[in-house]
């Protein structure tokens, strides 16, 4: 795995897991903040198949919810525990994955960003939002020309304001990156975490945008309601990018929750 970090090593760790077809450079803001980096690790990866990491056997695997556990575990042990995990977008479903196979007494706390935590057809915490949904005939395809059409039409979806273009552009490179297949696959899958999160002990922060275009915001109210005693924080005027979009105001948020939390740890 590839794993990009920032921050003073052996520091409390923030780990950061990127969505579906993405890699860890979508938190490049995040990794240059000195806000966060001079107090914390913020370390992230690229998930199996994504980004510079290995992408292991394109044909199957990627509907295994203990690999992806494993994969998470394996960076929390290179980076020290507890620490703060955070999921965006597909990356809340693995962080779910984590929670299956370890449970949560090595995590500080939880952030759900724009978070999937279901896999699957007719699942209320996989619900997609319009921009997904219009571009899923496309991106899934061998054919190049058609991924491309969906991956540009899906990063128009992403944010409710203008991004610059070297940040749309890496976002439609990552996502060409990443194979068909494993693209494919791991929107295959079925995922029910109703259970998972109805037992997550730790301080859990669900944050999404009010005009997600790629997962619908009543995921967030099912997230939410899951898990006892979590926060719920609107991003208004945001889409499905709130750590792009909102960069200041998130992580002014990410440090607040950081820093309560892992103190909480410590005292403990």
């Amino acid at each position: 795995m590839a794993v990009r970090t920032a921050g003073p090593a052996g520091a409390p760790a923030i780990v950061l897991l990127h969505g579906w077809a993405q890699s860890g450079a979508a938190f490049s803001a995040q990794l240059g903040d000195p806000k966060l980096t001079e107090k914390y690790q913020v370390v992230a990866p690229d998930l199996r198949g994504h980004g510079a990491s290995d992408v292991p056997d394109v044909t199957g695997g990627y509907d295994d919810s203990e690999a992806w556990a494993d994969d998470v575990a394996a960076v929390l042990d290179l980076v020290g525990k507890p620490a703060v995990l955070l999921g965006w977008s597909y990356g809340g479903a693995v962080i779910t994955d984590y929670l299956r196979a370890y449970g949560d007494q090595d995590l500080a706390g939880i952030v759900f960003a724009a978070a999937a935590t279901e896999v699957g057809r007719g699942r209320p915490g996989a619900q997609p939002g319009s921009a997904m949904i219009s571009v899923m005939p496309y991106v899934n395809l061998e054919d190049l020309d058609s991924a491309t059409r969906g991956f540009t039409e899906f990063v128009r979806g992403m944010s409710e304001i203008h991004l610059p273009g070297e940040i749309t552009q890496r976002i439609v490179g990552d996502s060409l990156r990443v194979p068909w297949q494993v693209r494919r696959a791991l929107l295959r899958r079925t995922l029910d975490s109703s259970g998972v999160l109805a037992s997550i002990t730790v301080p859990t922060l669900v944050v999404h945008g009010r005009l997600d275009a790629v997962v619908d915001p009543a995921v967030a109210e099912y997230t939410h309601g899951k898990i006892s005693g979590a926060e719920l924080r609107w991003f208004s005027k945001t889409g499905h990018m709130p750590f792009a979009e909102r960069t200041e105001e998130f992580d002014d948020m990410l440090l607040e929750f950081a820093g309560r939390v892992l103190t909480r740890e410590a005292q403990e």
